[in-house]
């Protein structure tokens, strides 16, 4: 069950992450690797995970870095690059009164030479961003095998690499920070990450732990050498708080409750309840201050029962009622009493407590006409009338007075400026066609004109039109055009070098490059 949960979780994460590190933030120009950092028009990642918007201010968390927006995203300011951030990704995001952590990660070759995820560290700022505090990621010194739980002595499994032990979400409550590391559990630290505390959950056996039961279990992830025992319970996802001290701690074995700031804690999941959760790999958890309501991505674990879900309890875990069923959920966000689940199959929206679902019709950014495609959401947040989306393949913004999709949508694609309006390029180049669209950005000088693309083969046979005499005004910074790779006959087109031609009004044709490989 352990290597199935770690294949889980490794195509989650490293899904996220090549979508950043690999083809898509380098662009071809003249055959060199130009890195896009700094301040911009546009996020400086396309793969959005994680959002948080206080009044005019967006903080994005993205498989490229920290951005953020002081005008609610007519401008962008990008932390990437920087002795602080290096070239990590960001696996988790959290603002408490003023301070804002990220916790970063990274791909290191793991055993048989594949990629596996590694934790690099949290950071924090308290001035927006001018400076940031480097924190290490949590590890255990070897000889710390024992953690002390009431008057009970535990075995614990020292956690003494970042390797698997990455920080997915983090929390707050006065005074304290806490975080989920996957291998390296739930955390909590009272002195901004200086130092760490092991917090202990209920083994997979037990549905409750008090200070004053007397126990004898392993605090450990996986069985092995050292426990004999390991408990998927110790696997840790999500964290969340509804008030100064209740928490709730989403495993791979269910959604654990403390009403006593961490101390003593109850486990709900699939098998322990009359009205259950869907399943007990717990990935994001949210709670709506409207409603009062906690709100749970539910992935099937382990048991053949269990199933892909949204869950929801209104009385504090007593009782779930499940929603979305077999949709693979990735976050939560909010506006007034609507709940918003982020999915690989859309955002979807409800406005009846999950009695029914809506997902857009359209995004389409009402000023480039540019469309949002993917149906991959990994982040929604909102902010009084304007709500964000964040996708595996750009941002989007609504303006709207309404509880529905109804408004005015701007989309963001982070890519590099042109360097003049004669110029063209394509990304992400090389391109994988069942993974991605490619965008291709062109100017017509700020003006208005009609613009025709096409693509050609290598032997500059016609292959398809990605537009024809479409009215254009795009300027250097401007958004781009896509194409699904499919020619004319709707089939993705082999492997190979392409070339495609840009015609803006009765100008000298542009032509740009493009590499397809699968």
């Amino acid at each position: 069950m352990y290597y199935k949960l770690l294949f889980l979780f490794t195509l989650f994460f490293m899904g996220n992450l090549y979508a950043q590190i690999s083809p898509e933030y380098y662009y071809l120009i003249e055959d060199k690797k130009v890195l896009f950092k700094g301040s911009s028009s546009n996020p400086l990642s396309n793969s959005i995970l994680d959002i948080i918007a206080i009044g005019d201010t967006v903080w994005l968390g993205t498989s490229r870095g920290v951005s953020v927006s002081f005008d609610r995203g007519e401008s962008w300011d990008n932390f990437f690059g920087t002795s602080v951030f290096g070239s990590d990704n960001i696996s988790a995001i959290g603002y408490d009164k003023g301070t804002v952590w990220a916790a970063t990660a990274t791909s290191v070759e793991g055993v048989g030479g594949e990629s596996v995820a590694a934790g690099t560290g949290l950071k924090y700022t308290t001035d927006n961003g001018i400076t940031w505090t480097a924190v290490p990621q949590p590890i255990d010194h070897p000889d710390s095998s024992t953690v002390q739980y009431g008057n009970n002595i535990l075995q614990a499994l020292p956690v003494t690499v970042e390797e698997q032990n990455l920080t997915f979400d983090i929390a707050f409550t006065p005074g304290t920070v806490w975080i989920t590391s996957f291998a390296g559990g739930t955390r909590k630290s009272t002195d901004k990450g200086q130092t760490w505390q092991r917090v202990v959950l209920p083994p997979d056996y037990l549905d409750s732990i008090k200070p004053d039961d007397t126990l004898d279990f392993c605090l450990s992830p996986v069985a092995g050498s050292f426990c004999s025992e390991g408990n998927l319970n110790h696997r840790a996802f999500s964290v969340i708080y509804t008030n100064d001290s209740t928490l709730y701690v989403g495993t791979a074995n269910g959604i654990n409750k403390s009403t006593d700031n961490g101390i003593s804690w109850i486990k709900f999941n699939h098998q322990n309840q009359s009205k259950p959760i869907s399943g007990n790999f717990i990935t994001a958890l949210g709670y709506n201050e409207t409603t009062n309501t906690i709100w749970a991505s539910t992935w099937k674990a382990e048991e053949p029962d269990e199933f892909y879900g949204v869950s929801s309890s209104d009385d504090g875990g007593a009782s779930w009622i499940t929603f979305l069923r077999d949709e693979r959920t990735h976050n939560f966000g909010f506006k007034n009493s609507d709940v918003i689940a982020a999915t690989d199959n859309g955002a979807f929206r409800s406005t009846n407590q999950g009695s029914s679902w809506i997902l857009p019709n359209s995004i389409v950014d009402e000023s480039s006409n540019v469309s949002l495609t993917t149906t991959v959401y990994f982040s929604a947040t909102s902010e009084s009338n304007t709500t964000w989306l964040g996708s595996n393949d750009g941002l989007a913004r609504l303006n709207d007075n309404t509880f529905l999709w109804n408004g005015t949508w701007k989309v963001y694609f982070a890519s590099q400026p042109l360097q003049s309006e004669g110029e063209t390029y394509a990304y992400p180049n090389p391109f994988s066609p069942r993974q991605e669209q490619l965008k291709i950005k062109y100017s017509t000088g700020g003006t208005n004109a009609s613009v025709t693309i096409r693509i050609y083969n290598f032997s500059f046979e016609y292959v398809t039109t990605v537009i024809q005499n479409a009215p254009r005004n795009r300027t250097v910074q401007g958004a781009p055009e896509f194409w699904d790779g499919r020619d004319d006959a709707g089939n993705i087109v082999p492997n190979g070098v392409y070339l495609y031609r840009v015609d803006i009004d009765s100008n000298n044709p542009l032509y740009g490059k493009i590499i397809v490989m699968q």
